[in-house]
């Protein structure tokens, strides 16, 4: 049985979480007078949560203390948990269940590739951490996507070769790392914003089983 690893991020890719992220931010930006809007919340795909405060203070052209910042991070972090408290499965993406379920039974290794921090209690409310043969996340990591980090990570726990490696994503970050990582990587979302991915879906719902055999198959 040939054995590849299937490593996927989890916000935009297995749940929409980005709708809960940009009511937190667009909450401390509001009190800080700042129009965040939906666009600007694309620049925070697949970016660490202090990085994407920075953002957000740029936008602003806000200066501000580590304390301040530090306080912002806590409140914003606290304030998207309380949007996932009636998280379940109905939120995961059109057509990922079906991938995942096909992937168990032909015996694949999956993992969780993402710089979200909660990834494991959003798993959880899904029901889709039982999937899951390793995960990692922005607990685990030094350095945020593009770098390679976190996918070579993921790989090593399932003592997958990084070429042996399949990558779900759809930040443009997070395809840039899954290439640095040589990795195939296969974008979910606009082809022309993730051009540089191998592959490109808009959904789960666009890739069969026949694919997922190609790839299980590819030398």
């Amino acid at each position: 049985m040939i054995k590849k690893a299937f490593i996927f991020d989890l916000d935009g890719v297995i749940v929409d979480t980005a709708k809960y992220h940009f009511l937190a931010w667009k909450k401390i930006a509001n009190e800080l007078d700042i129009d965040f809007t939906l666009e600007h919340n694309e620049l925070l795909k697949g970016v660490s949560r202090v990085r994407s405060l920075d953002i957000i203070l740029d936008i602003g052209k806000i200066e501000a203390s580590q304390a301040d910042k530090n306080k912002w991070l806590i409140q914003k972090n606290e304030d998207y948990l309380s949007y996932l408290v009636d998280m379940n499965q109905s939120e995961v993406l059109p057509g990922v269940m079906p991938i995942l379920n096909y992937l168990k039974e032909q015996n694949q290794l999956i993992a969780l590739g993402s710089a979200s921090k909660n990834a494991r209690p959003i798993l959880e409310k899904t029901g889709t951490l039982s999937f899951f043969d390793a995960i990692v996340d922005g607990n685990d990591v030094t350095n945020a996507k593009p770098d390679p980090e976190v996918f070579l990570i993921a790989a090593q726990l399932l003592g997958a070769k990084p070429e042996d490696s399949i990558v779900f994503e759809d930040s443009v970050a997070g395809i840039q790392a899954a290439n640095i990582g040589g990795m195939l990587s296969i974008g979910i979302g606009d082809k022309e914003t993730l051009h540089e991915a191998q592959y490109i879906f808009n959904d789960f719902n666009e890739i069969d089983t026949i694919f997922i055999d190609e790839l299980i198959r590819k030398k």
